[in-house]
């Protein structure tokens, strides 16, 4: 979103104001603006916003995505890091895939960092969609939400 002086005299100077969201997003990233004008040497420019987003908890990779033979277990392992200098304490709240993802929780460092490893469950090919929630002790970050994919062939 941007907000801008709508007429600025010929030589003089305005202000362009730029809000990023930054919803979403972990670590650098880049934006750009574009701006038009009616200068006729310089009718259109950009301008770029860089910054470094941190964030209560880090997950990595993001979502999970399982490719394979359906009659196969396929696994991921998913990491989550606490990104603040306090304990961070994790728990399942709830998933869709019961029955077709399992999933287990391994504390790496006490309350720093967990594994959580999703295996699929041998069974019938075809793809699937759903999630795992966590609920985490962060006011920050209350609710973790995963996303799963699987594409399982014959």
């Amino acid at each position: 979103m941007a907000s801008y002086d709508r007429t600025i005299p010929p030589g003089g100077e305005g202000k362009i104001t730029v809000t990023v969201n930054t919803e979403g997003y972990e670590g650098s990233i880049y934006k750009t603006a574009s701006v038009h004008t009616n200068d006729p040497l310089k009718s259109r420019f950009n301008l770029g916003v860089k910054a470094f987003v941190r964030v209560p908890i880090t997950v990595s990779p993001r979502f999970v995505v399982l490719r394979g033979k359906a009659d196969q277990e396929l696994s991921l392992n998913v990491k989550i890091e606490a990104g603040l200098e306090k304990p961070l304490i994790i728990e399942a709240d709830r998933s869709r895939l019961e029955g077709r993802v399992r999933y287990e929780i391994h504390e790496v460092e006490k309350g720093r960092a967990y594994l959580i490893r999703f295996t699929s469950v041998p069974g019938e090919p075809g793809r699937f969609s759903g999630f795992l929630n966590l609920t985490t002790s962060y006011e920050e970050k209350p609710l973790l939400n995963i996303r799963i994919r699987a594409d399982l062939r014959e």
